[in-house]
């Protein structure tokens, strides 16, 4: 039984984004996609649809790290914090423990758009996990600023799931990675499922999930696909025409699961989109103005690149493209490493050839450019491209009033140097935001866009195919800018105190720990000694704790002596402790009454004053040694530090002296982020730029999804990701189509959907004698066979064995079932049915067709579901040869029919027809 449950990014909902969806395939539980949504949208936006006061994420959140322990596989489909922005902190936080498959290039662009997003949002706001002196920073501070009122954000990070650096780079480190049409068998829980990924396009290493399970079938997972080839990419495997429509193994799943987001939407041709942005740009240049293009810190960061690249080389402009990322250069080092996934204009054949056709061993260059010649293609080298890390950076570089053409992340606006760049950008007249992308529902980025769409005229809107005019725009716009500042004065002082508090603290701790373990470490050597050092240790202890004048203090001084010298001798080793005989035994001293003055009450109950009477006893404290079955247990620790005494013994002087230095230039050399605090102000902008939106998400439109979905052809589908006017477009024009199912679900967020029966599978043991009697079919990626038996069970075995029928049947059984009933007529047989063999798979009479054509015999179709086969399949015989033709039809409850004359071409037909299937043999 398949069980579906979309925990984000379902139909019916305002935000379709983020992408999480939990699949259940028996007993077995499959996360598709674990996106992050904007953690910092606007103040209207950032509430529940249900109107409550709790952030609009967190009912995902919560559902996700619910389900995170129980997940068995994690699949992700594209590199973008849509769809994979969230996994790293559910897998470092939320247990979130599952094997977790996706390519190379989604790995690795995962880890770069992640980055990207949680150092831009740390860097602003307070998360739960920062540094103490920041919180502190935070609590008593209230700063008035000159534009606005300015406070420190005090709980600015409730709710928001924000992972660490090093957290990151360790779950991406342990992401399996795959290569197209590369089917993996799982193992452990999820053992018999097959997952095999295949381009979809859109995004570089973007994937359609195949995932095939004997107990529910075919299952394809297919989101943000692109059939149209792009500068950068192919377009996706489902829909190729030049090979015939759909992709074969991706044709007529059990279960379809595609989104509708764009299914009501038609795109303007590439030719003119491509045009207009590029017409736009050069205007605005040509005017000595500049561009703001906000963009994602990955996937489609590539596909704009390349464009600039191109029209810069083509027009010989000298304008600086910038790009403000912390990220872009790792990035695009890793495009370069990783030609094989690129395709488009940029592919393998770019490699060492630049735009004039000469090789690239021929030119000299800088040591950069021979870097990337190395590296990748010349077509990816960005000769015009300047990386900056923050707006002051490139405010030191280039004025302000110097035309250039920018490109910030992120693309949503909510923070980061696109939101900084915007607030100065917009006020400057002739400017130009160039919008790519909608954004998420709630952001600054989706608030311009409906801007923008509002002011054109209904032929002209963004679903219409038409691309639009640029808007001036004008008003005022309210913004919450936020930084984090150094502290100073008072403030710093107060977290200077607290700092060396908390460290005066911390020391005494770890001083603490250090004891008891050095103690607890002298206790087990005591035990290791002899019998006459134990009772001389003992009796020391007894003497010193009673203080006894009346023993023999020489004698025991002389004991003393002789410990401390033989502890010396073992030049300070760390074999017991670094401590003192004389603490160690004052933490191990006893309680010790002697005879004297004790008297005993003769009453049943306590004493009047609440103390009851205590005797004297030997001081006896049994010592209890900590064993396994093995024996005493190893302390790891001890032996460490045994260890590094040994290393720091035989090194000599010098390279003591050598290591002393080179930490104190470490120390000297190492950048200290100063003591800040986060503060937030109210802005108010004078909009005075144009505003423009170019739709270059790079996704599928409704024509095209109104195509390709037919054709593929499910038993059942699920639409995901979709607005309901969307999903209700998708769900009508299947219905006008009579061979395409009925059963399409459109489930809401957290609505369970449940396909076909629970089925419970079992294992077995098939004995050595049976299995060499099987004779297997391979069906796709199977072996098919069948098989009778008689199932035991073995007192040594946990797995029931099947055995032949016949090797646990006695003797008598068998003579018994030789009895000639009564009433059976003499000489009759009995009627026995016999064994019928199973054809599996499905015919298809273009496969048949192509097979026949392969040996010699003509075929043609005719009609609908029919094949003629033969001498009859060609236009110039005469009508003699109809006893030399076959027809193959094919019914509408899919069986098969063979008809024609007893001849070769009979013969040979139906045996390319069992070719084509899997024969299990009775």
């Amino acid at each position: 039984m398949i069980t579906f449950t979309p925990l984000s990014g379902a139909v019916g909902t305002s935000k379709t984004s983020p992408l999480a969806y939990l699949l259940q395939l028996d007993d077995v539980r499959v996360l598709l996609d674990c996106g992050s949504p904007d953690w910092s949208p606007e103040e209207h936006a950032s509430k529940s649809e249900d109107g409550s006061a709790s952030p609009s994420w967190a009912r995902y959140c919560e559902a996700l790290r619910q389900y995170a322990p129980t997940v068995d596989l994690v699949l992700l489909s594209h590199g973008d914090l849509a769809h994979s922005g969230l996994y790293a902190y559910a897998h470092a936080r939320w247990g979130l423990k599952a094997p977790a498959y996706t390519t190379i290039p989604v790995q690795a662009m995962a880890r770069i758009v992640t980055l990207e997003d949680i150092e831009g949002t740390r860097d602003e706001q307070e998360t739960d996990d920062l540094d103490q002196e920041h919180a502190t920073a935070n609590e008593d501070t209230n700063i008035d600023g000159s534009e606005g009122q300015e406070q420190t954000s005090s709980v600015l990070s409730v709710g928001k799931c924000v992972a660490t650096v090093q957290e990151v780079h360790d779950v991406y480190d342990a992401v399996n990675t795959l290569r197209y049409s590369q089917p993996t068998h799982l193992q452990g829980k999820c053992q018999g499922i097959t997952i095999t990924p295949f381009a979809a396009g859109h995004s570089l290493g973007g994937t359609i999930w195949k995932i095939r399970s004997p107990s529910v079938g075919t299952i394809v997972y297919a989101v943000n696909v692109n059939h149209m080839k792009e500068r950068h990419l192919d377009g996706t495997v489902l829909f190729r025409p030049s090979a015939g429509g759909i992709s074969e193994p991706l044709a007529r799943p059990d279960l379809f699961i595609t989104d509708a987001d764009r299914a009501n939407v038609t795109t303007p041709r590439r030719k003119d989109r491509d045009a207009a942005l590029i017409d736009t740009i050069s205007a605005t240049l040509s005017s000595r103005s500049s561009l703001l293009l906000p963009c994602d810190a990955g996937p489609r960061l590539l596909e704009l690149l390349v464009l600039l690249d191109q029209h810069w080389r083509y027009a010989d402009y000298r304008y600086p493209i910038c790009l403000l990322s912390r990220n872009g250069r790792e990035m695009l080092t890793f495009v370069r490493s990783m030609m094989e996934w690129v395709g488009g204009t940029v592919s393998k054949e770019d490699v060492g050839v630049d735009s004039s056709g000469k090789t690239g061993h021929k030119r000299r260059r800088g040591e950069d450019d021979a870097e990337d010649e190395a590296l990748g293609a010349f077509a990816l080298r960005f000769r015009y491209l300047e990386f900056f890390l923050n707006p002051q950076s490139l405010m030191q570089t280039y004025s302000s009033k110097e035309p250039k053409i920018i490109l910030a992340v992120p693309a949503s606006l909510s923070h980061g140097p696109s939101r900084s760049l915007f607030a100065d950008f917009a006020a400057v007249p002739d400017n130009v935001v160039l919008l790519t992308a909608r954004g998420e529902e709630g952001t600054l980025s989706r608030i311009l866009f409906d801007r923008w769409n509002s002011s054109q005229r209904d032929t002209d809107k963004w679903d219409k195919g038409k691309i639009g005019n640029n808007v001036m725009m004008d008003g005022a716009l309210q913004l919450k800018m936020r930084s984090k500042v150094p502290l100073q004065g008072a403030e710093l002082e107060l977290y200077l105190a607290k700092e060396r508090a908390a460290k005066e603290k911390e020391a005494a701790h770890q001083a603490a720990i250090v004891r008891n373990q050095r103690v607890l470490e002298a206790d087990e050597d005591e035990s290791d000694e002899d019998s006459d050092s134990d009772s001389d240790s003992e009796e020391d202890e007894v003497e010193r704790t009673l203080n006894d004048d009346d023993m023999d203090d020489t004698d025991r001084h002389d004991r003393i002596g002789r410990r401390r010298k033989h502890d010396k001798r073992e030049d300070n080793a760390d074999w017991g402790g670094d401590m003192d005989d004389g603490l160690t035994k004052t933490l191990l001293s006893f309680d010790i009454y002697l005879k004297g003055n004790v008297s005993k009450s003769t009453s049943f109950f306590k004493s009047a004053d609440g103390q009851s009477h205590r005797f004297r006893m030997f001081p006896y404290v049994e010592k209890k040694r900590r064993v396994d079955e093995y024996g005493e247990t190893i302390d790891v620790g001890m032996w460490l530090r045994k260890g590094k005494v040994f290393e720091e013994d035989a090194e000599s002087e010098e390279v003591k002296e050598a290591k002393r230095r080179q930490a104190e230039e470490e120390d000297k050399n190492a950048v200290r982020e100063p003591p800040s605090k986060f503060v937030s102000s109210e802005v108010e902008i004078q909009l005075a730029c144009r505003l423009l939106f170019v739709d270059m998400e790079g996704l599928s439109d409704g024509r095209a999804i109104k195509a390709i979905v037919p054709q593929v052809n499910p038993r059942k589908m699920i639409i995901v990701h979709a607005s309901t006017e969307a999903a209700s477009v998708l769900i009508e024009s299947c219905g006008q189509i009579r061979s395409m199912t009925r059963d399409i679900y459109a489930p809401s967020t957290a609505e369970s959907i449940q396909i076909g029966q629970h089925t419970n599978t079992f294992s077995i043991s098939i004995s050595d004698e049976l299995l060499s009697t099987l004779k297997m079919s391979r069906f796709e990626d199977n072996e098919i066979g069948y098989v009778t038996g008689r199932v035991t069970n073995h007192f040594s075995l946990n797995i029931p064995i099947l055995e032949p029928a016949g090797s646990s049947v006695s003797s008598d059984t068998a003579t018994a079932r030789t009895v000639v009933q009564p009433d059976r007529i003499f000489g009759a047989r009995i009627a026995q049915p016999l064994p019928r063999s199973t054809m599996i798979g499905e015919l298809k009479l273009t496969a048949l067709k192509a097979r026949l054509a392969s040996i010699g015999i003509p075929a043609e179709l005719i009609g609908e579901g029919v094949l003629i086969c033969g001498a009859g399949a060609r236009r110039d015989q005469s009508s003699d040869s109809i006893e030399e033709t076959v027809a193959v039809k094919k019914t509408e409850k899919g069986k098969v029919e063979l008809e024609g004359n007893v001849c070769d071409v009979y013969y040979i037909v139906r045996r390319e027809i069992y070719s084509l299937h899997a024969l299990i043999a009775a």
